[in-house]
């Protein structure tokens, strides 16, 4: 539009009077009205879909009750595409996703076989982790059994995408008070992490599981 104008034979007092004089309030005004009324409903839907889907989850002990139950998969499920519809269009795999992140809630079979049968080992499992960082293209995969036990994969990442993360599993170890058993690396693949807020993450896989996290009150070490 610049270009036209500059074009056009002189004067144009009117026009140019016109062009340069400020909009009125109200139209001034709208345009950021529209956009505050679109950002809050944006919150209040991603509020509603977050607590559905946390009401869902509080009662399947991480997954373990849900694996016989289809029904309760099937609203879980749901309740994750509503949360992967509300995070289409943003970016999860900057700073914000590195942290220490404790299971809520998963279809991953492994975990879910270890978390219950840990008492076979005359112990019972405690918190179950992913301890990322973007900087260091590390993941650390962690399973607890207190006071002293522990169970961790060691990881490689690389960010692939705006939602996906590759990893290649570099180690594992089982670890005790006063002994510690090496185990060799095994597997690759990738994640992509659909939702995330200052609060849960929300999780696929390349084998179609998913994970939902919270942001752990404290930071895990090795």
């Amino acid at each position: 539009m610049g270009v036209a104008l500059a074009l056009l034979p002189l004067p144009f007092p009117r026009l140019t009077n016109l062009l340069s004089r400020p909009l009125p309030p109200k139209l001034k005004n709208r345009s950021s009205n529209s956009t505050k009324a679109s950002f809050s409903s944006t919150a209040a839907q991603s509020q509603s879909a977050k607590e559905d889907l946390l009401s869902l989850i509080s009662d399947q002990d991480r997954g373990l009750k849900t694996q016989n139950d289809t029904i309760k998969l099937n609203a879980i499920v749901k309740a994750i595409d509503a949360m992967a519809v509300l995070g289409r269009d943003t970016i999860t795999t900057g700073d914000s996703l590195s942290a220490t992140w404790r299971l809520l809630w998963t279809t991953e079979k492994e975990q879910l076989f270890i978390i219950e049968k840990a008492y076979l080992f005359g112990t019972q499992a405690g918190d179950v982790l992913q301890v990322i960082d973007v900087e260091k293209r590390t993941l650390n995969n962690v399973i607890t059994f207190p006071p002293d036990g522990v169970f961790f994969v060691r990881s490689t990442i690389e960010i692939a995408s705006a939602q996906r993360v590759n990893f290649r599993f570099t180690s594992a170890v089982l670890r005790g008070r006063e002994w510690e058993i090496p185990l060799p690396p095994f597997g690759q693949g990738w994640f992509e992490t659909v939702y995330l807020d200052d609060e849960i993450r929300v999780v696929k896989d390349i084998r179609g599981d998913y994970l939902v996290v919270e942001r752990a009150p404290y930071d895990w070490k090795e």
